[in-house]
């Protein structure tokens, strides 16, 4: 099956999961909507603009279940396996990539933890995104060359974004392409997120930092992440 029509089986069967549940969803969004991507490249040129975000390459270990690079460390052996992903091994991955100036917004974020420890409830959860933040972060490669499926990077169309780069932000598009995100995006506001731990790290490092990037930090400022424990 090519990409496309994979997604779109998909995506309807998760649409139809949810009247299953007794759950009413206010929207549904996909990567290749419209209103996504054209809004995604928006927040993009605002990060390029900022001069946070820059070509490069890089190489390291990749699972590709996660959709994400992994350190020595975090891997089991034998056989460097993905922690979440057992008996899988990782592969080594090396390409040109875009790079998110993730290093730059350590402070920033270590900041914005200390002055609102609300934001990632239960403690140990919080501790964990802490402990990784103050051991030093690295530039995030936001773009692949390796395939074609995904939005393409702005003046560059044969890298495509990182699909966390992409996926993160459709809590914004969602809401801004129907003139929503002043109504739930407010600075008086709040949201409550729940989210996964194995997503933890994407949702409490690198999506605030990409706000903060876009000059978008408005919308964290009250926003709070709720871990729960599957």
């Amino acid at each position: 099956m090519t990409p496309a029509a994979f997604v779109e089986s998909m995506s309807k069967r998760f649409k139809e999961a949810w009247p299953h549940l007794e759950v009413e969803a206010d929207d549904f969004i996909h990567t290749h909507e419209e209103r996504h991507a054209r809004l995604v490249t928006e927040m993009w040129k605002k990060i390029e603009a900022n001069g946070d975000i820059y070509l490069g390459a890089y190489e390291g270990w990749y699972c590709v279940g996660c959709e994400g690079f992994k350190t020595e460390k975090e891997l089991l052996q034998p056989g460097n396996q993905c922690p979440l992903h057992p008996g899988k091994p990782v592969e080594w991955l090396k390409e040109d990539t875009y790079f998110f100036r993730l290093s730059k917004y350590e402070k920033p974020l270590l900041d914005f933890y200390a002055r609102h420890p609300e934001f990632i409830e239960p403690e140990s959860r919080r501790n964990e995104v802490l402990s990784f933040v103050q051991s030093g972060l690295r530039d995030l490669s936001v773009s692949r060359t390796s395939f074609t499926w995904g939005i393409p990077v702005p003046g560059n169309p044969k890298h495509v974004m990182y699909v966390w780069f992409d996926a993160l932000a459709n809590y914004w598009t969602a809401l801004a392409a129907e003139g929503l995100d002043g109504k739930f995006w407010t600075p008086n506001g709040e949201v409550v997120h729940l989210v996964g731990k194995d997503i933890l790290r994407f949702h409490t490092v690198y999506w605030p930092a990409f706000l903060l990037a876009a000059g978008m930090a408005r919308i964290t400022s009250r926003r709070r992440s709720t871990l729960m424990d599957f």
